[in-house]
């Protein structure tokens, strides 16, 4: 595969995979994977849409507005989030085998994080104030995650999502890890998508290197919109512009019996991590906290 070929394959461009009510649909067929799955659902004021989960189980992120999800034995009010850059929104979890429906009456923006799973939870409700707002990095590596569903803060079966905003000029998911391969308490093998978002008018950078002969090799100059696949390969850095606050929701899953994070990072940049205790965090971060525009 030619790098040009890499590159539409894996930078999934705003629109490229618009199936409407869906701005973006990425699903294991369209990924050529497994497990996971994406999809931003735009409704209109007023709007409903029905989700059937089948062998998946998802999560309802707002990412603008809030809206309402009804199950046939459970209703979950979002108050949402004016926008990804102002607050932590509250979420929704539903199992698969089910039938859910999405209504917003001003309308709204909603991503749907998804990943087949074997298990069937329990619907839940997961409250802004309970999300875990971590500050990773330091210096011009800092960046504020959200873990809203990362492995040990929100049972799923497979699925693991988390938000991450970079500060303008910083960057993130640096030093570049892999997570490409079953090594038990080592690493795990997990398909990632970024989906991302930039405050403002602006444009961010993302990298993916193969970590094999014949693996990912991807250099994306990312929008509003924009979607990155990461089959396997070092992913890193993450490339907020100046002036600019880049934000990614990261969705993952895979095959191992254990849910968890678990990655390698590259041994020719692993040393950014000992330079980290000696710099303060980026006085910008946290963002916001928990309770910011709510």
């Amino acid at each position: 595969m030619t790098t040009r070929e890499e590159q539409q394959r894996y930078h999934l461009r705003a629109g490229d995979t618009a199936n409407a009510p869906y701005s973006l649909d990425i699903g294991p067929e369209t990924a050529g994977w497994d497990r996971s799955s994406l999809r931003v659902l735009e409704l209109e004021p007023g709007g409903v849409h029905t989700l059937v989960t089948g062998e998946s189980e998802w999560i309802v992120l707002p990412l603008t507005g809030g809206c309402t999800v009804r199950t046939a034995s459970e209703i979950f009010e979002l108050r949402g989030r004016e926008s990804p850059f102002g607050a932590v929104t509250d979420f929704a979890y539903l199992p698969r085998d089910a039938r859910a429906q999405i209504a917003s009456g001003a309308g709204g923006r909603f991503a749907l994080a998804g990943a087949k799973c074997e298990r069937r939870l329990p619907a839940r409700y997961g409250p802004a104030p309970e999300v875990p707002v971590e500050l990773r990095g330091a210096g011009t590596c800092s960046r504020q995650v959200n873990n809203f569903a990362a492995a040990d803060t929100f049972a799923c079966d497979r699925l693991i999502a988390v938000e991450v905003l970079t500060p303008g000029g910083n960057w993130s998911s640096y030093p570049p890890h892999k997570h490409d391969e079953h090594r038990p308490g080592v690493e795990c093998e997990l398909e990632e998508i970024y989906y991302f978002e930039v405050e403002g008018d602006g444009l961010g950078y993302h990298r993916v290197s193969p970590s094999r002969a014949g693996g990912t090799d991807v250099l994306a100059e990312v929008a509003t919109g924009d979607a990155v696949l990461v089959p396997d390969g070092w992913h890193g850095p993450s490339i907020a512009p100046p002036g600019r606050t880049l934000y990614y929701l990261n969705v993952m899953a895979g095959p191992g019996e254990q849910r968890a994070w678990l990655i390698q990072d590259h041994p020719g940049h692993r040393w950014i991590r000992d330079t980290w205790p000696a710099q303060p965090v980026d006085p910008r971060l946290p963002l916001y906290d928990r309770e910011a525009g709510r």
